[in-house]
């Protein structure tokens, strides 16, 4: 449930036109009503119509739509499939979305909350307390940044009024989110942005990706003997000069693989074209090393990640598990944590030594796929600098005055039950990732660092 950027990533559900569903005899109906654990969602499906309502402790407004396609299914505007399966019992149920990875667990329930049914107020005061308690209740990182998010309130809402105007309100909101640092945490309005990334880190903008692409393939690749762009430029592979039993994978991004606004079915199918063509069983099986490049990479789709790292294995292994803040007034509380498996696909596959390059640019989805090789049978080293730290799918509130807040509530789990959001995930190898100094004496520490580690393993 992510976007192709860093800080507006969202499970967009939006109307669709939509073929009428057809009943399953004998299986549980899943129309009603159903509370998210987690997530502060309640949704409401009748019929053919899919509907979000966002909720906190004070207020309840309607989210996203979308319309069912099939017996268990709703497609939004962008072509994503929802999945609602039923079960156990005919009080729950599950939510989840062929672009992202892992399930929302549904409670049926047999009214909507009261503030579902009454207008919420759209002065600045009301929309300051939804804004405030929408991060109260399932932003799951104050305490690791040191962050007293009540004194924030105590600071900020007196210089909130029925005066206040709407540029005023969006300054207020975005100096309260400012110390949080977080790349998954914006205010928007229309087209007004605030939004930032780690200190020290660099957001991976298209020009930046086009500046860096360029100096890799005058600088690193230069005199490759095969070399080929995929899935509208997002991706690159190369066979490296020097024998080439070397490869090198650049990845800037787990979507956007087909212009436009197309459905992750479509950006799965360029996807496999480009393993399809790069993966072949003959240099599958030629290649002694695998240099993967995420040091630009703007994130996307878990679920991309995931289908990628079954090309990198002969062995079933857990990439990682993915829980949610449950709980409004403790942090501590979770949803149970579901186990997301990478599983070795029936098509040609790579299983020997890998070096994946990363940096701050490295976000989101860039970062939930260098977790998914951490456990990788095979051998890993990751080589750079630490990621962004920013791994959860985002939440977009929607706020009684047309503002959005944009926000993180989960967290994916290593082995050890820790998470690596905030410093991100840390390199076995140090190295300097494009700085002024690396561009300037056209040198690529990192990936000669790579070339020297996979052929010293070879």
């Amino acid at each position: 449930m992510r976007t192709v950027t860093a800080t507006v990533l969202t499970l967009a559900l939006a109307a669709a036109a939509a073929a009428p569903a057809v009943a399953t005899p004998g299986k549980p109906s899943t129309d009603g009503l159903w509370r998210m654990d987690g997530y502060g969602t309640v949704l409401s499906l009748d019929g053919d119509t899919f509907q979000e309502f966002q909720t906190t402790s004070v207020s309840c407004l309607k989210g996203d739509t979308a319309r069912r396609t099939g017996p268990d299914t709703y497609t939004t505007a962008y072509g994503t499939v929802l999945t609602v399966r039923p079960g156990p019992g005919k009080n729950r149920a599950s939510l989840g979305a062929d672009s992202s990875v892992g399930h929302r667990a549904l409670r049926r329930i047999h009214a909507l909350p009261a503030d579902c049914t009454r207008p919420t107020p759209e002065d600045p005061r009301t929309a300051f307390d939804v804004f405030w308690h929408s991060f109260a209740e399932n932003y799951p990182f104050f305490a690791a940044k040191g962050i007293d998010w009540q004194a924030t309130r105590d600071r900020y809402r007196p210089k909130v009024d029925q005066d206040t105007t709407r540029e005023e309100l969006f300054a207020v909101f975005s100096d309260m989110v400012r110390p949080l640092y977080d790349a998954h945490v914006a205010v928007r309005d229309g087209d007004r942005v605030f939004a930032q990334v780690r200190p020290g880190s660099e957001l991976p903008t298209q020009e930046l990706d086009t500046k860096v692409k360029k100096f890799i393939g005058e600088r690193d690749l230069k005199g490759a003997p095969y070399r080929q762009d995929f899935a509208n430029g997002r991706i690159t592979y190369a066979d490296l000069p020097g024998g080439a039993d070397q490869g090198y994978l650049r990845i800037s991004g787990f979507g956007g693989y087909t212009p436009g606004d197309a459905s992750y079915a479509a950006h799965l199918a360029e996807l496999d074209k480009a393993l399809d063509t790069m993966l072949t069983k003959d240099r599958a099986q030629r290649l002694k090393g695998l240099i993967i490049d995420l040091r630009i990479n703007g994130g996307g789709s878990d679920a991309l990640g995931i289908h990628i790292a079954e090309r990198l294995t002969d062995q079933p292994y857990v990439a990682y598990a993915k829980r949610a803040r449950n709980h409004p007034t403790d942090p501590g509380r979770h949803t149970r944590p579901e186990a997301i498996r990478v599983v070795p696909a029936d098509e040609p596959r790579y299983t020997g030594p890998i070096a994946i390059l990363t940096g701050g640019s490295t976000v989101s989805a860039g970062e939930t796929f260098t977790q998914a090789l951490i456990n990788r049978p095979g051998g890993t080293v990751r080589i750079g600098q630490p990621t962004q730290g920013v791994f959860s799918d985002v939440m977009e509130r929607n706020l009684p005055n047309g503002m959005t807040a944009i926000l993180p509530n989960e967290e994916f789990l290593n082995r050890s039950g820790h998470t690596y959001d905030g410093t991100g995930i840390p390199p076995h190898l140090t190295e300097p990732v494009f700085t002024k100094e690396e561009f300037a004496e056209k040198r690529d520490s990192a990936f000669d660092r790579a070339v020297s580690v996979l052929r010293n393993d070879g």
